[in-house]
């Protein structure tokens, strides 16, 4: 048994790639005879609200996905993750970062040596003296809080790709407006949550390490990894809502049932011929190995929206 997770950002509609990999991780843990929690990561305050969470939630109960327990949001776990820090702090690998973004894009663009990977933070402000911080605070930067990484590198395994070796740099931990940061949170709820699998989106692998190393310093339990292929649209990158017809209520408006998208997506991961299907249709015969490989490409009769009442 592996209780798992689906943790969306109530920012928009769920497109299908979003509900693909929320039925994978729906099927990794029932398949188990675990449990499936759903955490809504809204720290974005901007551009999270209510009805959106709503509408995500409406579309995943359509599809015929459940959740166990009460929807948990990370806008009211700010405690949770301030102790976390606080932990961190006392033990010296927490330190205040005064650089921009853009600074940061030009130091990872810069020539550097072996030791710092391309997109990795260099650690500009990891050994600054004290009175050079009092200078930029003076100059009105309010500092983010980043951690003091152990390792450079990490390797974890991982269902589906088989291991994930990737970069540890020092991670943000608090944003420079006070907001607690993802790595940081996801790896403070999933922990709290007794998260066993994450599945998730193969464009996070790359996070997977520096979040095994943020939860062995914070002495968390460790979780196990799956990343899925993407979804890609007709021009190989990623599906965005440009690409048509992308939403579950775009398909509806398509003539495609909540029934007929559950089938096309179990398809798309190996599970089903491609028919109508309900999860629970699926659970039996889950095999997390048929999984393809490399990311879906839907026909592009299913991103393009048709009029249901054409003969």
């Amino acid at each position: 048994m592996a209780t798992g997770r689906f943790a969306p950002s109530p920012t928009g509609d769920l497109h299908l790639g979003n509900l693909r990999t929320a039925l994978a991780a729906w099927l990794f843990a029932r398949s188990s005879g675990g449990s499936f929690v759903l955490r809504m990561e809204d720290l974005d305050r901007l551009q999270s609200s209510p009805e959106r969470e709503a509408s995500q939630e409406r579309d995943l109960a359509a599809l015929g996905l459940d959740w166990d327990g009460e929807v948990v949001r990370q806008s009211e776990r700010f405690d949770r993750y301030e102790a976390a820090i606080a932990e961190l702090a006392a033990r010296d690998l927490v330190y205040p970062c005064y650089c921009t973004r853009r600074e940061i894009r030009e130091a990872a663009s810069a020539p550097h040596g072996p030791e710092v990977p391309d997109g990795a933070y260099p650690g500009t402000c990891r050994s600054l003296d004290p009175a050079r911080r009092r200078e930029l605070e003076a100059a009105g930067r309010p500092p983010a809080l980043r951690l003091r990484a152990q390792v450079a590198e990490l390797t974890v395994p991982d269902a589906l790709l088989g291991s994930i070796t990737a970069a540890v740099d020092d991670v943000v931990l608090r944003r420079n407006d006070g907001t607690p940061a993802y790595n940081l949170a996801v790896v403070v709820d999933d922990a709290a949550q007794g998260i066993e699998q994450v599945v998730r989106g193969d464009d996070l692998a790359s996070s997977a390490p520096r979040q095994r190393h943020l939860a062995d310093l914070l002495g968390l339990a460790p979780v196990a990894y799956a990343h899925v292929p993407l979804v890609l649209g007709p021009g190989g990158q990623r599906l965005a809502k440009r690409d048509g017809a992308t939403t579950l209520a775009d398909q509806a408006a398509a003539g495609r049932s909540a029934a007929e998208v559950c089938g096309l997506l179990a398809a798309s991961l190996g599970q089903s011929p491609g028919g109508p299907a309900r999860p629970g249709d699926l659970v039996t015969g889950f095999d997390s190995r048929r999984i393809p490989p490399e990311p879906w490409r839907p026909a592009a009769a299913v991103l393009a929206p048709t009029d249901p009442c054409d003969p």
